[in-house]
Order: C-alpha cells, then sequence, then structure tokens
C-alpha cells in the first residue's frame, strides 16, 4: 500500500531534494486530514488558464523546478509538494505572458510522472496534452536518492572527521555509479513519455546549479567534510552530464545551468543561489529566489533560441 501521503509515516516522505523540505513541512504538525491525505484541491485558475490564445506552457519536475523553500506557495497547491508561486516557470510566464500549468512537486522521481506521488496529486505527465506548446522537465537529482541521500550520508560522516573525506572513503563510487546505470535511462524514458503526450511542443530539460564549490566547501554552514567535497562536486557533474546525454538522445534541449551558476553554489554567501545546510526549513539545500530567477533566465534564453 503507498503510504507516502500519510504524515504519520515520514520515511517515505523524506527522499531526495525533498528531504529537508518535507520534514520541515512535517514539523509544522500536518496530519493525514490537512495535508495529502484527502484528495488535493483543483489547480488555481493561474495554472489552467489554456482557453485563452497565449502559448500552452507546462512544468513539470523535483522541488528545483517546485521552488521548494521560495514563498509565498501557489495559492490552493498540494501542500506536500511545497510549489512556489516565484519558481522558475512562473517567472518565464509572466514574463513571457504564457499560460502556465505547473505541476512540479517537491521529492518527485521520474516514476512520479507517471505514477501518483501523494494521495490527491495526480501522475504528472496527466497534465500534458497534445496541444502543448511548452515543457519544461527538472527532474532525476531524487532518483536512487541521489541528491539527498548523499548530503543525508556524508553529513553524518562529517561529525566523525570533519576535515578530511569520511563519505569518500566510506561510499565512494557507490554514491555517483547509479547516474549511468539508473538515472540515466530513467530520464530518457520520462522525456520519451513527455514527448508522447505533446509531440509538438518545445521540450527543455533543465539541468542542476551548482550546490558546492570545487573543493573545500564551507563547514558548517554545509556540513560536509573539506575532503568530500570533490567527490560531491563529481556527482553534480555527472548528473547534468547524463542529463546532457538523455536530452541529446531524445532530441530535448538541455538547458545547462553549471556554467552560470559557478561562484552561487551554497557557499557563496551574499552572492548564493542555493540556500547552505543552516538555512531555516524548505529552503535549506534548495535554489533561493535569486537561484530560480536565474535558471528563469537561463530557460527564456533557451525558449528564444
Amino acid at each position: 500500500m503507498d503510504t507516502r501521503h500519510r504524515c504519520g509515516r515520514t520515511s517515505s516522505l523524506l527522499r531526495g531534494l525533498g528531504l529537508l523540505a518535507v520534514a520541515a513541512t512535517l514539523a509544522t504538525g500536518c496530519s493525514s486530514d490537512d495535508a495529502a491525505g484527502s484528495p488535493g484541491p483543483p489547480p488555481t485558475s493561474a495554472e489552467t488558464q489554456t482557453a485563452d490564445n497565449r502559448t500552452d506552457y507546462v512544468n513539470l519536475g523535483d522541488s528545483f523546478s517546485a521552488g521548494t523553500g521560495v514563498q509565498p506557495l501557489v495559492e490552493d497547491s498540494p501542500i506536500l509538494c511545497l510549489r512556489s508561486s516565484k519558481n522558475f516557470a512562473h517567472i518565464v510566464a509572466a514574463e513571457e505572458d504564457l499560460s502556465l500549468t505547473d505541476v512540479s512537486c517537491g521529492g518527485a522521481e521520474t516514476a512520479d510522472f507517471r505514477n501518483a506521488q501523494h494521495e490527491g496529486v495526480p501522475p504528472q505527465l496527466d497534465a500534458l496534452h497534445a496541444d502543448a506548446d511548452i515543457v519544461t522537465v527538472m527532474i532525476g537529482g531524487n532518483d536512487k536518492g541521489t541528491y539527498g541521500r548523499t548530503i543525508e550520508l556524508c553529513s553524518r560522516a562529517a561529525d566523525t572527521n570533519p576535515l578530511g573525506s569520511p563519505c569518500t572513503d566510506r561510499y565512494g563510487r557507490s554514491l555517483i555509479e547509479p547516474v549511468a546505470t539508473d538515472i540515466y535511462p530513467a530520464i530518457r524514458q520520462a522525456l520519451r513519455d513527455v514527448k508522447a503526450k505533446a509531440p509538438d511542443a518545445k521540450v527543455l530539460l533543465v539541468g542542476y546549479p551548482w550546490l558546492m564549490p570545487p573543493t573545500v566547501g564551507c563547514y558548517p554552514e554545509m556540513k560536509l567534510a573539506v575532503g568530500d567535497a570533490p567527490m560531491i562536486r563529481e556527482l553534480q557533474t555527472s548528473l547534468n552530464e547524463y542529463g546532457r546525454r538523455a536530452a541529446e538522445d531524445e532530441g530535448v534541449r538541455f538547458v545547462d545551468m553549471l556554467p552560470v551558476s559557478v561562484g552561487h553554489d551554497a557557499c557563496a554567501g551574499p552572492q548564493r543561489w542555493i540556500e547552505p545546510m543552516t538555512a531555516q526549513g524548505p529552503a535549506r539545500v534548495h535554489p533561493n529566489e535569486r537561484g530560480q530567477a536565474a535558471i528563469a533566465e537561463q530557460v527564456r534564453k533557451a525558449l528564444a533560441n
């Protein structure tokens, strides 16, 4: 039985990029009746305006796509999705006068494109139709717990040796190898499914920005050992490179966030686009408002080409 929608069962909710975000939401005291335990409300008018003559834009993806941690949330959207009204899709839609349907959801995996993520949160592919003009996709970071599990394991390891490389020494390649063997084919399939439902749409796969600098890091703001920073950087590189490869294989445009996010990781102080682990609530290890605006800028550039 699927128990992900029940607040009393947190283990399956606390996954991937939505790990800290959902934990913070649950800490406010939700129950199965006031969160996703009852059917979600219908989409807001801002998300379903497809009857006019504007370009029809659909946004799919995980917490980076949903804008988890950036306030305010989309009115009447499912609480467990932590979907921001200032995520990159809403920014792009407002600036380009697009008709937006946003079904991104914190914690989403590629499997949630085809399956209900929570009760009242239908499969994301259900939002697509043959008349869709633009589709943005930001997905893959939660598959195999790639980002969330790595951050959790490495944060615990840092307690034992913050100046060494305890996470790399203990887990090493086991955290990176699933990107090629499991996540890459899953992203390809997700993109294939998107194109099957929206064959005439311009589809963009959006990559992830840097979470960490190349070396050293910023312990304790990012509670990761100094020597583990290169391994975490390699993981980010691998996820983006295999995302690019999946996009190319399926004839989809890849929006590369790595070059533009150099110097804007969680250790970059006032210039950061990613909030550090010391941030409050669901913003931790997620793009902040500046980060979402930066992603929006790159998506707009890709749409213009």
